[in-house]
């Protein structure tokens, strides 16, 4: 099951007692070429897990960069099947780094449910997160996951109740992905302060590593959030980068594995309070 790539990494996290650093970059970004680059070199400049987006023309839980980043991707022509050839040319060089996609159902409902499981499991695809499949309409998703060994990875938030979370948390794989602010990606800043019990409520509740994202833009922010969380997600920050770099006629590539670095050695750097 390539869940098991997911769960391996997180334990050699704990056994070095410190958080992950994922790193969200869109496929196809600013093209299919440059976005091959930069997913090959994230693990290098300190990626412990990919997050790649698939692109989508109506991203409701995404700020401006993000969108921006989608929009920059299908006007160069990346489909959800050319994410997939990434994420397996990806794969053909690197069998360690999980790779987690996440997206909108919409591209996934077309694609065919149990044809896209299969294709990708068969790229490589460790997990899943579909922002927009609440857990009550999770069950085809999850009859075509389960066989192919995808995690299928939820969403909690600070509006996510007690009640709501057992829900949520039900039959998630992999982690749970914490929303540390309300609003789309980019936005308010991450209170590490607030994130913190948060953290421990959704960890006892899943069983699960808590990656915790959105809010968080910086170093020190990630530093800050990689005391208390498993892993800290950072993409608006890195889809900047690729647009600077695209504004400047710039390679996006060392502008956006240089981000990478800097807040990937922040995390590195802070002592995780995990489980």
């Amino acid at each position: 099951m390539t869940v098991a790539r997911l769960d391996a990494r997180f334990a050699a996290l704990k056994r070095e007692g410190r958080a992950g650093f994922v790193a969200y970059v869109m496929a196809g970004d600013p093209d299919a070429a440059t976005a091959l680059r930069v997913v090959q070199g994230l693990p290098a400049a300190g990626a412990d897990i990919i997050e790649l987006g698939f692109p989508f023309s109506d991203p409701m839980a995404d700020g401006p960069a993000v969108q921006r980043a989608a929009l920059r991707a299908l006007a160069a022509g990346m489909t959800l099947q050319g994410t997939l050839t990434l994420a397996r040319r990806f794969r053909e060089g690197d069998g360690q780094t999980p790779i987690v996609l996440m997206g909108y159902l919409n591209p996934i409902l077309t694609h065919g449910i149990e044809r896209f499981a299969t294709d990708a499991a068969a790229a490589g695809v460790d997990g899943v997160i579909i922002v927009d499949c609440p857990p009550e309409e999770a069950d085809p998703v999850l009859a075509a996951f389960d066989p192919a060994g995808l995690a299928l990875i939820r969403l909690a938030a600070p509006t996510t109740d007690d009640a709501r979370l057992l829900t949520v948390v039900r039959r998630t794989s992999g982690f749970v992905y914490y929303v540390a602010v309300t609003g789309v990606t980019g936005g308010k800043s991450a209170n590490a302060a607030a994130v913190a019990p948060a953290v421990e409520r959704v960890r006892a509740a899943s069983g699960l590593p808590v990656a915790v994202g959105f809010g968080i833009r910086t170093p020190d922010q990630a530093a800050a959030v990689a005391k208390v969380a498993d892993a800290v997600v950072v993409g608006s920050a890195l889809v900047d980068a690729v647009a600077d770099a695209v504004a400047q006629n710039r390679d996006p590539v060392a502008k956006v594995l240089e981000t990478a670095a800097a807040l990937a050695k922040s995390v590195r750097s802070a002592r995780t309070g995990g489980s």
